[in-house]
């Protein structure tokens, strides 16, 4: 399977994962922005993937980066992210989403397990009441939050070398 064919809309996806939990399957669901994709991007969804049969990454779209990060960012397009994003043989599948939190994805594709990184407790994740009542369970999961494209950014404004 090639990368951009596990790029998916929600329609798509969900028909997918219908047909996966048809046959005993389980999903995690990771997401995030995947903005210059670093080593903690890659323990983050590694560790994801041990949490169920299949791994489907949410990327945030371009708007909503913009949102959350500021109008300087994304560096790199949703599109190609998704594209980079699905090329990790721990992914299953990809989708872009739109909105500015991942509750509605996690409505719409109800996984069995909704993973998020260390930088997050389950008491302080935004999307947790949601899971909560969903039957969603929560796993954070990855290595200490030592890698952040916002401090990979900072450290290449500043002509700084990774040590």
């Amino acid at each position: 399977m090639t990368a951009s064919s596990k790029i998916l809309d929600r329609a798509g996806l969900a028909t997918r994962l219908a047909d996966a939990r048809a046959a005993g399957r389980t999903v995690a669901l990771a997401n995030g922005l995947f903005d210059l994709l670093h080593v903690g991007h890659l323990r983050y969804l590694e560790a994801a993937r041990r949490q169920a049969d299949m791994l489907v990454v949410a990327v945030n779209s371009d708007e909503s980066a913009r949102t959350l990060r500021g109008p300087s960012r994304p560096i790199v397009p949703a599109v190609e992210r998704a594209e980079l994003v699905a090329g990790f043989a721990c992914v299953d599948y990809v989708m872009i989403f739109p909105e500015i939190t991942v509750v509605p994805v996690l409505r719409d594709l109800r996984p069995d397990v909704h993973c998020k990184g260390t930088d997050y407790t389950p008491e302080t994740l935004p999307e947790a009441s949601a899971a909560r009542e969903l039957g969603v369970r929560i796993a954070i999961v990855g290595d200490p939050k030592l890698h952040a494209t916002t401090d990979l950014l900072r450290r290449i404004r500043s002509g700084a070398s990774a040590g």
